[in-house]
């Protein structure tokens, strides 16, 4: 198969008579047959990792997000490069958390009281990289106030409506937050680790970039507590203004509503 591929691998612009370098023509015929190859084997991983769970883990529920979720598994098997006892422990952990947790049981009644403080929406629109946009405007939390259960069923309800508006070949969301106005009453270090947690070990490389919007200085030093925590996910954090979000992120009819005065 991967043979026959390489015949075809020439420049659509050269004649047909045009010579090509037979270096050139087995690089492309190795890079199919690595194509191919890479195929194979990640199918094979995923029966593995599969049967593995079946064995191993019994109890664990089927359909989808369940142990035998196969594109759930190819996820897991990328983020733990391809490591099948790695993807199993923590695809066991997520598995048992999403149970735990009752995620399947979220809906937009289950979170209405919280949706409705206005501190968290999913935007209408994707953003200028066909990302789902999930926007958190900090000012609105009240961790003194709100049930801080409440609060994190709210994030797992909006984390889960902007992963399925992925459109295809998409893989990761963009989250934004808006700190005009926050002060210390709507600091949380613990849901800004929590909120983390979830990406980390739950929903592994679907967050692709964290944008902070006008941070005031009095964020400065909870973000440098909470940076530690992060690890590697503190790299996909960006402190921009508004016009940066109304430049780069979106156009002017994408732009969400609260970036437009």
């Amino acid at each position: 198969m991967a043979a026959r591929l390489s015949l075809t691998l020439r420049h659509p612009f050269l004649p047909a008579s045009y010579p090509i370098p037979a270096r050139a023509t087995q690089f492309r015929r190795i890079a199919v047959q690595n194509c191919v190859s890479d195929s194979y084997d990640s199918r094979k991983l995923v029966l593995e990792v599969k049967e593995k769970l079946e064995r191993e883990y019994n109890s664990l529920p089927l359909g989808r997000n369940g142990r035998d979720d196969e594109e759930m598994i190819l996820w897991f098997l990328k983020d733990r490069k391809f490591s099948v006892d790695d993807a199993v422990a923590k695809l066991t952990k997520a598995i048992n958390w999403r149970q735990e947790f009752g995620v399947d049981e979220l809906s937009e009644d289950s979170v209405k009281g919280m949706a409705e403080t206005g501190k968290a929406f999913v935007h209408e629109f994707l953003d200028v990289n066909g990302r789902p946009v999930l926007i958190v405007v900090a000012a609105k939390h009240l961790p003194a106030v709100h049930d801080p259960l409440e609060d994190e069923k709210l994030c797992v309800f909006y984390v889960e409506k902007a992963l399925s508006k992925l459109p295809t070949g998409k893989e990761d969301i963009l989250g934004i937050i808006d700190l005009r106005g926050f002060s210390t009453e709507n600091a949380d270090l613990r849901f800004l680790t929590f909120l983390f947690d979830v990406f980390y070990f739950y929903y592994p490389k679907r967050l692709g970039q964290v944008l902070f919007v006008e941070a005031p200085s009095v964020f400065r030093p909870l973000w440098q507590l909470t940076k530690p925590l992060l690890k590697s996910y503190a790299s996909l954090a960006r402190f921009c203004s508004i016009d940066t979000i109304r430049k780069e992120y979106f156009t002017e009819d994408t732009l969400p509503a609260i970036f437009k005065d």
